[in-house]
């Protein structure tokens, strides 16, 4: 049993260098003798145990960050979890995963597993969750990492942090900010599976297909018109379903396409990403 008397004071300034509850940190100080860095060390140890516990957890509430960088050529988009709406919201909470798409925006890194192993202050990602983990008593993690290159990337998050978006657009054109936005809220709301349809996988593709042919013969369309139909259905599917050829939402005389043009000739998407919470 420790012998060392410890202090209100003490308590308060161990509580405030690492957010943990009073009396744990109490109890952190009582059984490291009043030894501090120990003690922190048994506030970690005592978020790992909880992080551990608590793996069976859902935690698809959070928030979703989107942030390009100083000179606008690269951007990210994470997703950081809790257990409940009323931590998503906390200031904390959301500076916490502010600071993980601050490091993710000038570090690059090439993965979630890559982002997760990078150094924020005196630990790793995963390591500062665990510690959030401990402080917050629920399951804490990042679940999504994207990121885009481009001429010029606009971020863009929709939904107090429920969704974020990515634009790359093929130049740094005057009123590419503004173009970028409206894009970016565009795909937020139309939610398109690739910039248009040569960048539509094969899989989706087949699918569609046969997801057409069925409905034509359902129709009781001659077999010999299915084919024909079917592409008609196809060409309607990209037009719906791909970035570049959706109607424009702010002016739907316009396609996505159309409307860039109107901004800079040639001016184009080149790659998005988007990342809703909990999808």
């Amino acid at each position: 049993m420790s012998t060392v008397t410890i202090s209100a004071s003490d308590v308060n300034k161990l509580r405030q260098q690492t957010g943990a509850g009073m009396m744990d940190c109490k109890k952190a100080l009582t059984e490291t003798n009043g030894d501090f860095e120990a003690a922190i060390d048994f506030l970690r140890k005592k978020g790992a145990k909880v992080a551990a516990s608590r793996q069976d957890r859902e935690s698809n509430e959070g928030v979703v960050i989107a942030r390009s960088s100083a000179d606008f050529k690269t951007g990210v988009v994470i997703e950081l979890n809790c257990e409940t709406d009323f931590v998503a919201k906390n200031a904390d909470f959301v500076a916490f995963a502010n600071s993980i798409a601050d490091l993710a925006v000038t570090a690059k890194p090439a993965s979630l597993e890559a982002l997760n192993n990078l150094s924020l202050g005196d630990v790793t990602v995963a390591e500062a969750c665990v510690e959030q983990t401990g402080k917050i008593g629920e399951k804490i993690g990042v679940s999504k990492y994207e990121v885009v290159t481009g001429e010029k990337v606009v971020a863009y998050i929709h939904g107090n942090f429920r969704l974020g978006v990515l634009v790359a657009l093929s130049a740094d054109a005057a009123g590419a900010d503004a173009a970028g936005k409206d894009v970016a809220m565009q795909i937020a709301a139309m939610n398109p599976v690739a910039v248009d349809k040569d960048g539509v996988d094969s899989t989706t593709i087949e699918r569609e297909l046969e997801i057409a042919k069925e409905q034509t013969r359902a129709e009781g369309k001659p077999e010999e018109m299915v084919e024909k139909i079917a592409a008609g259905r196809l060409n309607k599917f990209y037009k719906e379903s791909t970035l570049l050829n959706q109607e424009f939402v702010k002016d739907p005389s316009k396609s996505v396409a159309q409307f860039l043009s109107t901004v800079d000739k040639g001016l184009t998407v080149t790659a998005f990403k988007r990342v809703a919470l909990g999808a």
